[in-house]
């Protein structure tokens, strides 16, 4: 029952988040993962952010192993096996989206990705809703110009918010980042509305947390279905 009721909330998830870019946004790139030697290529995921998926648990306890970038790889070789995959992680601890912007060009788009997914909305709330934006935009933009796929991400919960809060901070950056992915009809994985229906429905949200705003292995596992639904869905 449990994994049945986890099942139809992801799906539910997944189905309000593909109203903006749609199921079929990475269709190019699930087609070149299906590709065999000698006509295939190497794909690149690109996951650029602050602690989450650099795989931070209890700090400084970082489990990069268990974090949702190296879940997506092994789910996506799983789904993919002819496919040369890189999962690359540019996310560095404790930072905003204005510093992850700064170092854009030279140390994220170097990677040249295939798919970039920007998660930087828990730590955005030291800067405020407008800088943020600023920043996520120009991140946005200057990928898109280069034909590269964007997915963003709501954040994932912080034990000190009450997630069923609409009107609070970590909320209102959540709105934001679905606003901005309209705008530009990107993908969006959205983790914040995801644990916020679990929450809704009497799930302990405790028990996908490993401290106060960090996700442990099973809550990695909510977010990797989750973009797992853009890599598989026909």
């Amino acid at each position: 029952m449990y994994n049945i009721h986890i099942f139809l909330l992801l799906f539910c998830s997944f189905s309000l988040t593909a109203q903006t870019a749609g199921t079929s946004y990475l269709d190019d790139v699930k087609l070149l993962m299906t590709q065999q030697w000698q006509g295939n290529r190497t794909v690149n995921f690109v996951f650029h952010g602050h602690s989450v998926p650099s795989g931070y648990f209890v700090t400084p306890d970082v489990r990069t192993l268990q974090a949702y970038p190296h879940q997506v790889l092994e789910k996506l070789k799983r789904h993919y096996p002819y496919a040369v995959i890189n999962c690359i992680v540019t996310a560095i601890g404790g930072e905003n989206s204005e510093q992850g912007c700064q170092r854009f060009v030279n140390e994220v788009l170097t990677h040249r990705p295939d798919v970039l997914f920007i998660d930087y909305a828990l730590n955005d709330r030291g800067i405020g809703l407008e800088k943020a934006k600023k920043a996520w935009k120009t991140m946005i933009e200057t990928a898109l110009a280069k034909g590269i796929k964007v997915i963003l991400l709501t954040p994932t919960p912080d034990k000190s918010v009450n997630i069923l809060d609409s009107t609070t901070s970590l909320a209102q950056h959540a709105e934001q980042i679905r606003d901005l992915s309209r705008q530009y009809r990107t993908g969006l994985v959205d983790s914040y509305e995801t644990f916020r229906q679990l929450a809704a429905a009497g799930v302990d949200i405790e028990n996908y947390m490993s401290q106060i705003n960090h996700p442990n292995e099973k809550g990695h596992q909510v977010v990797s279905d989750l973009i797992m639904g853009y890599c598989t869905q026909n």
